[in-house]
């Protein structure tokens, strides 16, 4: 089952990047979940390039839920306003958008980014 739950989640994210691309001016917001963390970047799709990032490993709270989700977007936004980004495109990745990739993404829309 594990492997058609993870067939089915490459298959939702395949047709979402073929609708969805980042530029150096409006990047993508990629989103990646894994049972030990949550991990956010801002990618510039014309070039290939990662232009920041942010984890759950940079955050010093313990444990994996919700809250910590949430800081990781603030802390990924407060790097993009740092670097002159407020536009993004969000992509969920394949993802529900649901629990910790809604956490992210509220936190980033509270950092200041527009999406």
């Amino acid at each position: 089952m594990a492997l058609n739950k993870h067939k089915r989640r490459l298959r939702i994210k395949k047709g979402i990047r073929n609708k969805i691309s980042g530029t150096a001016d409006k990047p993508r917001l990629s989103v990646f979940k894994s049972n030990k963390g949550i991990y956010a970047q801002l990618i510039d799709d014309t070039k290939g390039h990662t232009l920041l990032a942010s984890s759950s490993k940079d955050i010093d709270e313990e444990g994996l839920n919700v809250d910590v989700s949430k800081n990781v977007g603030l802390k990924l936004a407060e790097k993009a306003k740092a670097d002159g980004i407020e536009k993004v495109v969000f992509d969920r990745s394949g993802y529900l958008y649901h629990g910790r990739v809604k956490a992210l993404a509220e936190g980033a829309r509270e950092g200041g980014l527009k999406f």
